[in-house]
């Protein structure tokens, strides 16, 4: 069965590679997409169906009942902001359609304080080849597929 991801955020889909955080970019947590989003306020949305398995300002995680799960990681080191300039409207252990809102935030406010707005998107606990149909160049709006997975 596979399972297809969504993009969080409107913006422009690019490899992983070019996440500027090796633990991104070397795939260490998973493989995966990387969206660098448009400017000013948006909405983050649910990549996939499934439940709130881990939310803080800055990432969440959702996990489908067969097991997949995906990270969206809204900018890089975005940890510091210490959840400024982002509001949850999900809590942990949320059941989320696909294309829900998540996360609002500022891909502009957080490049403002020197931050890389670059927004991850990964499968957790899966090799490569568990990845079809990526999505790696062109403009995306939130929603559109980036990549499958099969669990």
């Amino acid at each position: 069965m596979s399972i297809e991801v969504g993009s969080p955020v409107p913006g422009l889909a690019a490899p992983i590679s070019e996440v500027p955080d090796p633990v991104f970019s070397q795939a260490m947590v998973g493989p995966g997409v990387a969206v660098k989003p448009e400017p000013g306020s948006a909405d983050a949305v649910a990549p996939i169906a499934g439940t709130v398995a881990t939310l803080h300002p800055h990432a969440f995680v959702v996990a489908a009942p067969g097991g997949t799960a995906v990270l969206v990681h809204l900018g890089i080191d975005t940890v510091k902001l210490k959840g400024e300039g982002f509001t949850l409207h999900v809590a942990k252990g949320d059941v989320v359609e696909a294309g829900q809102r998540i996360v609002t935030w500022n891909p502009t406010e957080v490049e403002s304080h020197g931050y890389s707005s670059v927004c991850p998107v990964v499968a957790l606990d899966v090799a490569p080849e568990a990845l079809s149909d990526l999505r790696e160049d062109g403009r995306v709006e939130a929603g559109d597929a980036l990549f499958a997975v099969s669990g």
